[in-house]
């Protein structure tokens, strides 16, 4: 069994996960997992449909189980399947439930919630620039953080405050 404690950089689009996750993962000299969907959405060269998202999960999983290996204590995620079901939810009212026992099987020691506070940053894969939707969603994620019962923190501000707040809430996960 591993004694690498699995952290979630969970938010919306363009609140500073893949920065803070990169920045974390330096930090504590280990290593990070990507976010796969952008990965999978860039080489697609078509829209995606729903029936990509469990691809995506899939991938997800995949790079987490790989990456874990090389990690040094802690292995930061950039995003999980939560992101996936949200957003499949939002964008097409359902979701795969092979997703959700994907969900079930994945294990994770806390989450950083990043506040939609962070400059828009346009991207062609990115579709929400409105306010009121990143506070929706950063809503949805405050909620599953919080119903998961495992300990989290939100992160706001720029990077430099995110990165100090980020950092003691995983000082207090190595104390305990």
């Amino acid at each position: 069994m591993s004694n690498v404690k699995k952290i979630v950089v969970i938010g919306g689009e363009s609140t500073g996960k893949s920065t803070l996750c990169e920045q974390l993962a330096s930090f504590y000299n280990t290593v990070w997992v990507e976010e796969y969907a952008r990965t999978f959405l860039e080489n697609l060269h078509r829209p995606y449909v729903q029936d990509d998202l469990l691809e995506i999960a899939k991938g997800q999983v995949a790079s987490e189980e790989y990456f874990i290996k090389d990690a040094n204590r802690f292995l930061f995620c950039d995003t999980d399947l939560h992101v996936i079901k949200v957003w499949s939810e939002f964008k097409y009212g359902e979701f795969d439930p092979a997703i959700s026992e994907m969900m079930n099987r994945s294990t994770y020691d806390g989450y950083i919630l990043t506040s939609p506070d962070f400059p828009w940053k346009e991207d062609p894969l990115r579709e929400h620039p409105e306010p009121a939707l990143r506070e929706h969603f950063f809503s949805v994620y405050h909620t599953i953080v919080t119903e998961s019962g495992l300990p989290y923190c939100v992160v706001k501000g720029n990077k430099t405050e995110r990165m100090q707040i980020a950092r003691e809430f995983m000082d207090g996960l190595i104390n305990d």
